[in-house]
């Protein structure tokens, strides 16, 4: 009896250590990188870098109503079993509105609930517009080491439903913050609105595609507004970078990067994409021209549809003429 005894003390002891032990697994993130071993806490700055310019991206560049701009930046601080978005993935319906509408609402409750539900959001961050492609806006944000991942998103103004933006960052590595990091940023298509360009009109996609990236190449289609064939990867069209505060900076403005005193245009080496002529097809040739039982001339034409830009291939002739036997002659 007393052996019985023994063992089920053992086994309730076991079973107690167990279930602490899952219970405060259970409060960490998930991940093979996501446990974080630092300081409870960590601040950061972090600086967007709006470098959508003319010069690097010709193609089809807003200039007026509205013209190239970027929306404010939405931003959480979380653990890993949150996801804002994700590539190959489908948008959240917040997402979606804050890419197509930047309209936030939807996408702030989801992060909210996120947070009371499943703990798993630790702090919102957010930073001012930007109202040119070039451009700097910065904000502060405040990592937790159960919640050391960072997401965020910027729209691309105007645009069907791009945007740019982070999915998990992991400011941890190990038992320390990183100190500084910074990234090229691409932009993304949601997959909700099917239009090829920064101008086009609302357009469902039915049904609703997954997250991509949207390279020089993809969608392979001559009326996407970031196709350039000839490139091999296009240049960046932001950057953000975080940088670790210490103590005696918390509280203090984020720095801002490479500003003029007077404007908000980036002082910095921009890529020069070349844009070459794009002409539309030759119409149908013209009535022939000329005196009868003599040979004549018929014309046809096109027009320009894209005018180059950086150096790039020039436009051809615009008028082409053919000899041709004079019709309804007597």
């Amino acid at each position: 009896m007393e052996n019985l005894m023994v063992v089920y003390c053992s086994c309730k002891v076991i079973w107690t250590l167990l279930v602490t032990i899952l219970g405060y697994a259970s409060t960490l993130p998930v991940g093979d990188d996501s446990i974080c071993t630092a300081e409870e806490l960590a601040k950061y700055s972090i600086i967007f870098t709006g470098k959508w310019s003319q010069t690097a991206f010709p193609k089809q560049y807003p200039l007026y109503r509205p013209p190239a701009q970027w929306s404010s930046m939405l931003g959480v601080t979380h653990s890993s079993d949150y996801s804002m978005w994700k590539k190959n993935e489908y948008a959240s319906n917040g997402v979606r509105d804050f890419a197509e509408k930047g309209e936030a609402w939807v996408l702030m409750k989801e992060i909210e609930e996120a947070g009371e539900k499943i703990q798993s959001v630790h702090g919102i961050f957010s930073a001012p517009a930007i109202s040119s492609g070039t451009g700097q806006t910065s904000t502060e944000l405040e990592v937790h080491s159960r919640h050391p991942l960072v997401s965020f998103v910027v729209r691309i103004v105007p645009s069907p439903d791009w945007f740019v933006g982070i999915d998990s960052l992991n400011l941890c590595e190990g038992d320390r913050w990183m100190e500084e990091v910074s990234i090229d940023l691409f932009p993304y298509d949601a997959g909700t609105d099917s239009g090829f360009t920064f101008s086009s009109p609302n357009f469902a996609t039915i049904p609703q595609d997954t997250v991509t990236e949207i390279t020089c190449s993809s969608p392979s289609h001559p009326a996407n507004s970031f196709y350039y064939p000839k490139l091999k990867i296009l240049p960046p069209i932001a950057q953000v970078t975080m940088v670790k505060l210490k103590k005696n900076q918390l509280g203090l403005p984020a720095p801002y990067l490479n500003l003029p005193a007077k404007s908000n245009e980036i002082i910095d080496s921009v890529s020069e994409t070349p844009l070459d002529c794009e002409v539309s097809q030759w119409s149908s040739w013209g009535l022939c021209r000329g005196l009868c039982r003599k040979t004549g001339t018929k014309i046809r034409t096109r027009f320009v549809l894209l005018q180059p830009a950086n150096n790039g291939m020039p436009c051809p002739n615009l008028d082409e003429e053919t000899g041709c036997e004079p019709e309804n002659c007597v």
